[in-house]
């Protein structure tokens, strides 16, 4: 993997565990998914 292409997966990564962690979890709970799904679902947007 390029480093750019690392760079912006990384990103995404942090932005996704961002965004998500911020959501009550109720709102977590409406879409499906625990605060312990977290971390499963931003990895895959680091592949």
């Amino acid at each position: 993997m390029n480093p750019i292409r690392y760079a912006k997966s990384w990103m995404s990564y942090r932005r996704t565990i961002s965004e998500l962690g911020n959501l009550s979890n109720q709102a977590l709970s409406d879409i499906g998914i625990t605060r312990y799904d977290i971390r499963n679902i931003a990895a895959r947007s680091f592949r």
